[in-house]
């Protein structure tokens, strides 16, 4: 069921104490569009109960907006019931999170990655059930998707590729969802990379990197100071092409934002990836 109203959309948070939760409460405030109807965390955390207006400075005087944090998702239906939720927690309490959401007719913006092919299909098959829309985005950076793009063109030029991505220390999972969801455009049109000339060996395990079925290696680098970077590296005789994008702070994200929350109203289906609504 496609949702076309000029009500403004009601919108609520999971994972309202993390990095992403916290910068989504921007845009959602700023943009006439929304409605913050409310949020949850972490059951039992001490920050459970605490008015929304201490997690934002989007708020222009920093007044109570009168919007508690809720301890769970079902203690969050208690008190409201919001058109749409943005989940920004890990994988697994994401994937729970957006089932959740679509088996209680809200519909599910997921900037999580790590999910599983089953999770993802499971999500696929209840929101094409219900006539839902749900959106799944590994990055929500219009410059990121953008940086996907242009590998996915350029390795129809290409026969020898790499990827590294570089992320703070607190990203559990690795590869990150953004050089999945890389490579596997890059892979799309059936090519086979990094074809070996000659027979490799490694000293020290893994030291070439992580290699997807396609041939295209991914290295994972975690430390204090970076963000959220990547560097696509294709090679050919005599030269180099580097695609590079770089987020340094998590204001890149918020147009992002908005834009999934909007469009995720219009949709009836699971859609993967942000390049899948822009015009």
């Amino acid at each position: 069921m496609i949702i076309q109203s000029d009500a403004r959309i009601k919108v609520a948070v999971a994972g309202i104490n993390g990095r992403m939760g916290r910068a989504s409460l921007t845009p959602i405030l700023k943009d006439g569009a929304f409605e913050l109807v409310g949020a949850f965390g972490r059951t039992g955390a001490p920050y459970v109960g605490c008015d929304l207006s201490e997690f934002t400075d989007a708020t222009e005087d920093r007044s109570q907006l009168g919007i508690p944090v809720c301890s769970s998702f079902d203690h969050l239906l208690e008190t409201t019931y919001p058109d749409a939720i943005i989940v920004l927690m890990v994988a697994d309490a994401s994937f729970a999170c957006a089932k959740k959401a679509l088996e209680s007719g809200i519909r599910p913006v997921i900037g999580a990655s790590g999910l599983s092919k089953d999770q993802i299909a499971e999500l696929s098959v209840l929101a094409s059930e219900r006539k839902m829309g749900a959106l799944l985005v590994p990055n929500f950076s219009i410059g990121a998707v953008l940086m996907m793009e242009f590998a996915k063109q350029a390795a129809k030029y290409y026969g020898n590729a790499e990827i590294v991505e570089m992320h703070h220390t607190k990203k559990v999972d690795a590869p990150s969802g953004t050089a999945m969801h890389t490579v596997n455009k890059m892979a799309s049109g059936g090519k086979k990379f990094n074809v070996k000339e000659v027979t490799e060996h490694e000293s020290m395990p893994h030291v070439r990197g992580a290699e997807h079925s396609s041939g295209i290696r991914v290295h994972s680098l975690r430390l204090p100071g970076l963000i959220s970077h990547q560097e696509v590296i294709f090679g050919s005789d005599g030269e180099l092409l580097t695609i590079r994008h770089d987020s340094f702070n998590t204001n890149c994200f918020l147009r992002g934002i908005a834009l999934s929350l909007k469009a995720v109203m219009q949709l009836n289906e699971l859609k993967i990836g942000l390049e899948t609504i822009l015009d």
